[in-house]
C-alpha cells in the first residue's frame, strides 16, 4: 500500500504548485492548473493538504477573520501579506467592480483590489469543500508568512520576493530542518518549464514541512476555530513548539 502523502499546496499567479512529502521526507512537487484537479491527484493518498488560501469565510457583517487579525498580531513587519477575504457572495464575481459592490453591501467596508485578484481561487476552494465532504477532511486552510514564522521562531523582516526575504525563509527552513535547502531544489526543478517562481516553491515548501509529522504540534488561529455559514473553520494552520500566542 501507498505511503499516506502530506501536501502543501501555493496559488501562484496561474497555477497551483504542490509538494508532496512521506512520513520519510520530500516526495515529489507538481503543477495544477486547477484545484480541482489537485485534488484528483491526491485524494487516494493525502492525509493532510494545507492550503494558503483562505477557506471559512464571512457571509456578512464584520469582514476581518479573527484568525487574519491574529496572523496580523505575530507577522510583525510582514503583516501587510494578510488579506482580508471577499465575502463569500463577492468571491463569485468577475470583476472588481461588482465585487466591492457586493462586499461594501454586505460588511460596510471596501474591498481591497489585492484581495480580489485572488477571489476565484478563493471560490474554487470554497465549492470543492462544499461539494465533497471527503476533501474537507483532508484539506486545511495556513499561510506561508505564519508558517515561515513559527519555523523562524521570531517574525520576518523582508518580503518574499527580495535577495533578504529569500534567505530569510531559507535560514528559517533550515533552522527546522538541515535537509532543506535540497528539498527546496528538488521541488523547484520539479516545476522547471512552467511560469512558477522560486517564492511560490518556497511557499509549498513551508507549507508541506507543516503538513507533514515531524517536531512541535500542530496549532491554529485562534486555538478554537469558529466555522462559517457552510461548516468551514476559520483557521490558520501552523506548527511550532508552542504557541504562537498564549
Amino acid at each position: 500500500m501507498a505511503e499516506p502523502l502530506y501536501v502543501g499546496v501555493d496559488r501562484s499567479d496561474e497555477s497551483w504548485v504542490a509538494v508532496a512529502f512521506t512520513g520519510d521526507g520530500f516526495d515529489h512537487a507538481s503543477v495544477f492548473d486547477s484545484i480541482g484537479a489537485c485534488w484528483s491527484a491526491y485524494e487516494e493518498r493525502a492525509r493532510r493538504i494545507l492550503v494558503g488560501v483562505p477557506i471559512g469565510l464571512v457571509e456578512s457583517g464584520e469582514p476581518d477573520r479573527r484568525c487574519d487579525e491574529l496572523a496580523r498580531s505575530v507577522l510583525g513587519a510582514r503583516s501587510p501579506t494578510i488579506h482580508t477575504p471577499p465575502v463569500r457572495e463577492a468571491t463569485r464575481k468577475q470583476r472588481y467592480s461588482t465585487a466591492n459592490r457586493v462586499h461594501k453591501r454586505k460588511t460596510g467596508h471596501d474591498l481591497s483590489e489585492r484581495a480580489f485578484e485572488r477571489s476565484d481561487s478563493l471560490a474554487r476552494v470554497d465549492e470543492l469543500l462544499q461539494e465533497l465532504p471527503e476533501a474537507a477532511t483532508a484539506i486545511r486552510e495556513s499561510h506561508p508568512e505564519v508558517c515561515f514564522r513559527a519555523f523562524a521562531g521570531e517574525p520576518l523582516s523582508y518580503p518574499k520576493r527580495t535577495a533578504g526575504g529569500y534567505a530569510e525563509r531559507m535560514r528559517s527552513l533550515a533552522q527546522y530542518d538541515r535537509d532543506a535547502a535540497p528539498t527546496v531544489q528538488k521541488a523547484a526543478e520539479a516545476t522547471g518549464g512552467t511560469a512558477v517562481t522560486i517564492d511560490d516553491v518556497l511557499d509549498a515548501v513551508v507549507l508541506a514541512y507543516t503538513a507533514v509529522p515531524g517536531d512541535g504540534d500542530l496549532y491554529t488561529l485562534p486555538p478554537e476555530p469558529p466555522r462559517d455559514a457552510a461548516g468551514l473553520p476559520m483557521e490558520i494552520v501552523y506548527r511550532a513548539a508552542s504557541p504562537l500566542l498564549t
